[in-house]
């Protein structure tokens, strides 16, 4: 598209598109957290209610911080449509293992995004993922932890386990 504002651009255009996609990640991860706290909230186990709604805000904040530098570099954000997300879980291991299999996701994407950055010599953006690719070691880690926590308490009631787990 060659208009004027895409002329006056600081983001480069294939890093605009790359960043578009990963708002759409970060937003359907909030969407998935939402149900996750939901299917805890349903079964009154408060921590993991409580990280779960922290995630699908943190997620969601993380959309909008790609939102707003997309634009801010002259670039053009596109509000994402969310496909459908799963509400249905087996228990809360299963919540936690998606949750972290949905963190490795939005890792590979975070690197897809800044791979394309350093390719294209685009520096701003590169420097503004950085925040994100240490932001997803953390995020891995944490749920890595917690799932170390099943393993240590074994077959204990879920309220026990729940107890047990960080609330963010």
């Amino acid at each position: 598209m060659k208009t004027a504002i895409r002329r006056q651009m600081t983001i480069h255009p294939e890093v605009m598109d790359v960043l578009n996609d990963q708002i759409a990640l970060e937003m359907h991860a909030s969407a998935s957290y939402l149900a996750m706290a939901s299917w805890c909230d349903q079964r009154e186990l408060t921590n993991s209610k409580a990280f779960f709604y922290k995630q699908a805000e943190e997620e969601r904040e993380h959309g909008m911080k790609i939102f707003n530098f997309i634009n801010d570099a002259g670039g053009a954000a596109i509000s994402p449509s969310i496909p459908e997300v799963n509400n249905d879980f087996e228990g809360l291991r299963e919540i936690y293992e998606k949750s972290l299999d949905q963190e490795i996701h939005v890792t590979q994407s975070i690197y897809k995004c800044f791979k394309q950055a350093r390719k294209v010599d685009d520096f701003a953006s590169e420097v503004f993922l950085q925040w994100f690719v240490n932001e997803q070691v953390e995020e891995e880690d944490t749920v890595r932890s917690i799932l170390d926590v099943f393993e240590l308490m074994g077959d204990m009631p879920l309220k026990m386990i729940d107890e047990r787990l960080p609330t963010a």
